[in-house]
């Protein structure tokens, strides 16, 4: 976003005629823009969607594909779970607190299993079958994986089901949840407008009816008669932003289509919109989880800092905000020939060492600091027991020279993030802060108010996140909310 473009709102009075009229203007077509174009559509508007990219799909289409559903899925009743929209509404306030939304995280479990199928009534593929180990993102084209919810302290929380749906793909499943939406999209009568970027929004009062965008090199003006939908990504492609809101992000990689610059939700500020958690965001740490959960994580004074057996996002949050990345993965021979070839994405060890003496002194570590910590760790996993983190028996034993170290910040990105390759120093982040809306979509003010015509979904709002973070709750998020967000425009 360039600081030569105003922001601040055009009078509906100063436009003397407009370029396009519609009942519903979308802005930003991936997930959440889809969505929410469909269900506008579907309740009887006119729909014109917005995309400045030359096609949609943005960076939900560059993501893995997961989506989080519950609440016993047709996904997961095939792999032999009972799951309750109660335990996953409890797993996901302790998961995405402190401060998750509870109106919409309990909105969201009770509507999961209908959210799924109005998924796959589009087409959206989804296999009946169970990837049981942690990891980004499975090698196979398992349909359901864990995402924490059988690590402590969750499991003590709520009843664990695995409730991560990846979308049936060869590769990443966001290309293919995309192509499909995009396919549901051109089945209707919804009209989009590609290489077309939103730039201020049109008030008449305090209704917002329409935006400034521009085509190329062209001004175009929009008039929505019932409301405007922002599902503009968020902010982590903006460093302006990014120092502003969130400066423990600058710097690392961003896992986006490039284009999160944040436009949608400061042309919504400039119209009295409030937003919330802007300071948060997701960490993919590079680092493969089944290396992790075989052997510990520790700090630069080599102590450890989490269960690692938990979702590998909390555990890169953990080491951004608490250790500012100086973290490293310990482990043994054996823990890493134990993760297949395909899981390890090519990361090797950075050191190697018959002795934790020997490795402290490589790393840089005090003396006796992983000796230490190694030796504790050693003493209750003999008896498969963790009274410091209370990772899981299945993943506990005794750890045995030779040891290995890797540096998470000379790492590769994470698989479920962007092309595999950083230049972040070791994670690539994207915002989950953005516009406070209400469970519908309305945007508010800062007195909670709605904003009259002003809807908002996906990565340009707060959502259902505050700090925390799971797999699956972009997209999920996005197209679930994007849909009441475009439903409620359509309502007017």
């Amino acid at each position: 976003m360039s600081a030569r473009v105003p922001v601040t709102p055009i009078d509906a009075a100063d436009i003397a005629a407009y370029d396009y009229e519609t009942d519903v203007l979308v802005v930003g077509y991936g997930c959440a823009g889809a969505a929410a174009a469909l269900d506008a559509e579907a309740a009887g508007a006119q729909v014109i969607l917005l995309e400045r990219q030359s096609g949609g799909g943005g960076s939900s289409a560059l993501s893995g594909g997961e989506m989080y559903l519950g609440g016993s899925t047709p996904i997961q009743q095939a792999c032999g779970f009972d799951d309750t929209a109660e335990d996953m509404e409890k797993f996901l306030l302790a998961a995405l607190g402190p401060d998750a939304d509870r109106e919409k995280v309990g909105r969201y479990s009770r509507d999961s299993v209908a959210h799924y199928e109005w998924l796959v009534g589009h087409g959206v593929p989804f296999k009946p079958s169970l990837w049981d180990s942690p990891t980004w993102v499975p090698p196979t084209d398992d349909g359901l994986m864990w995402m924490g919810e059988n690590a402590y302290p969750f499991h003590e929380i709520a009843t664990p089901a695995p409730r991560g749906h990846r979308v049936t793909s060869d590769g990443f499943g966001g290309k293919v949840l995309m192509a499909v939406l995009s396919e549901a999209v051109a089945k209707t009568g919804i009209d989009v407008h590609t290489d077309t970027g939103a730039l201020r929004l049109i008030v008449d009062g305090n209704r917002v009816v329409g935006v400034v965008a521009r085509h190329f090199q062209q001004t175009v003006t929009y008039r929505a008669r019932r409301g405007v939908v922002l599902t503009t990504g968020g902010f982590a492609d903006n460093a302006e932003m990014l120092a502003q809101h969130a400066p423990q992000l600058v710097g690392l990689g961003v896992n986006s289509d490039g284009g999160d610059d944040g436009r949608g939700i400061v042309i919504a500020q400039a119209v009295g919109a409030a937003v919330k958690h802007m300071s948060a965001g997701q960490v993919g740490i590079s680092l493969v989880p089944g290396m992790m959960v075989r052997g510990m994580i520790v700090n630069d004074v080599g102590q450890r800092f989490i269960n690692e057996d938990v979702y590998p996002g909390l555990v890169g949050q953990a080491a951004l905000f608490k250790h500012n990345l100086r973290v490293w993965v310990i482990l043994d021979e054996q823990a890493y020939e134990e993760v297949p070839v395909d899981e390890r994405w090519g990361v090797q060890p950075h050191f190697v060492a018959e002795t934790l003496q020997e490795l402290e002194r490589e790393i840089g570590m005090p003396e006796g600091a992983l000796q230490n910590t190694v030796g504790e760790y050693n003493r209750f996993a003999e008896r498969a027991e963790d009274p410091y983190f209370h990772k899981s028996a299945r993943w506990l034993r005794p750890l045995r020279p030779p040891f290995a170290a890797i540096d998470v910040r000379r790492g590769m990105a994470p698989p479920e993030y962007g092309d595999g390759g950083t230049s972040g120093g070791g994670a690539e982040v994207f915002t989950i802060g953005g516009l406070r809306t209400s469970v519908d979509g309305h945007v508010l003010d800062l007195d909670g108010e709605q904003i009259p015509g002003l809807f908002a979904a996906g990565r340009a709002t707060s959502g259902l996140h505050s700090w925390g973070y799971i797999s699956g709750t972009s997209l999920g998020d996005g197209t679930f909310f994007g849909r009441r967000a475009g439903a409620a425009a359509a309502g007017g």
